[in-house]
């Protein structure tokens, strides 16, 4: 008797099966328990629907958000031949060594918020010696030069997607009840742009932003090279598997698998920036239902930003100026979410503590 090897897409679609949407009826439900609570109607703002979404998300009005992590995905991009960045692309395995040494931003902000870090390369060009704490999930040194061909394979854009859905299984495996997600990969702001263009139909000018510190002559060069790219792909980038696969990058790709597998675990889970926006926006392309898990942490100064969260339907917790990527945003906003829930939890209701009610 032959046995089948499974099909490539087979952990994907049984992800997006697994997803359901949430249940409106949960919303009122928490919604009615703020009423009770020793607070004036709606006093704690945006704390409370934060707390409600939780609570429908998890179907309970005791939601757990303890043991918060956050999942960083490393990749370089191809498309960095075209002089898209002002860093050179070996900055990519540098952070990461940064990363696991615990000297970046991303590990002061989780340090003091008591949360969980972990690295993950799933396609970084420069070697990276071995080290304690980097989880090695290579599906390619790198994408290709979209500008030239497409940035993945068919077969390099599942494993990547499949290292997400991975890691947020073994999150919710684990007993991690909020999740959240960043990357590093030089050059991924453009793919970023490049993807928000073929998603949202805006033109490339309103997309394309600095990233990492773009003068004008590099701005020049990134616009032509996310324009040059949608061009030459125009007739595969009807879908979002289609846009992930032409435009890449490893990185994204992973996020976007990580969404989708923390939606399957019903887990809230908190987007950074751009970049790991541009990842949930395919997510939820995929499988709509997966917007109900998201929580988008920050405004980031990139003008692309913006154009994918009206797309969701979000409105970001905070608005810091930040552009640095890495998780940072995520890394804030998952405390705000702690506190919500620690409100909607702890606080007694007006029977219990002896108040009147109005």
């Amino acid at each position: 008797m032959t046995v089948r090897a499974p099909a490539p897409m087979q952990l994907l679609d049984e992800t997006i099966r697994r997803i359901r949407p949430i249940d409106p009826c949960w919303i009122d439900r928490a919604s009615r328990h703020q009423l009770e609570l020793t607070k004036p109607p709606g006093s704690l703002g945006r704390l409370e629907e934060l707390a409600n979404r939780c609570a429908a998300i998890r179907e309970s009005l005791a939601p757990g958000v303890a043991r918060p992590r956050i999942v960083l995905f490393a990749a370089d991009h191809g498309v960095c031949a075209e002089g898209v960045s002002p860093y050179p692309q070996a900055v990519t395995a540098q952070m990461v060594l940064n990363f696991l040494r615990g000297g970046a931003a991303i590990n002061a902000l989780a340090g003091v918020g008591g949360i969980e870090l972990k690295v993950i390369d799933v396609g970084v060009a420069t070697p990276i010696p071995a080290s304690n704490g980097l989880l090695s999930r290579r599906a390619a040194p790198g994408t290709r030069n979209f500008c030239a061909e497409p940035a993945m394979t068919e077969s390099e854009m599942t494993a990547a997607l499949n290292t997400g859905i991975e890691f947020a299984c073994d999150s919710a495996n684990e007993g991690c009840e909020l999740l959240g997600f960043g990357e590093m990969g030089i050059g991924n702001t453009t793919v970023a742009s490049a993807i928000t263009a073929a998603i949202t139909g805006e033109p490339v000018n309103a997309v394309v932003g600095c990233g990492t510190g773009a003068d004008e002559a590099c701005m020049v060069r990134k616009r032509s090279a996310v324009q040059r790219g949608l061009l030459l792909h125009n007739e595969s980038l009807q879908d979002a598997l289609g846009i992930l696969r032409c435009l890449g990058g490893l990185e994204i790709a992973a996020m976007c698998g990580f969404c989708l597998g923390a939606a399957a675990h019903r887990l809230p889970v908190v987007m950074d920036g751009f970049i790991a926006t541009a990842a949930a926006t395919l997510a939820v392309h995929l499988c709509p239902a997966t917007s109900g898990y998201l929580f988008a942490s920050h405004y980031s100064a990139e003008p692309g930003h913006r154009h994918l969260l009206a797309q969701l339907g979000q409105k970001p917790l905070l608005c810091l100026d930040m552009w640095l990527g890495e998780g940072t945003g995520a890394a804030l906003a998952m405390k705000l979410i702690q506190a919500a829930v620690a409100a909607f939890t702890n606080m007694a209701t007006f029977a219990a503590a002896g108040v009147s009610n109005r």
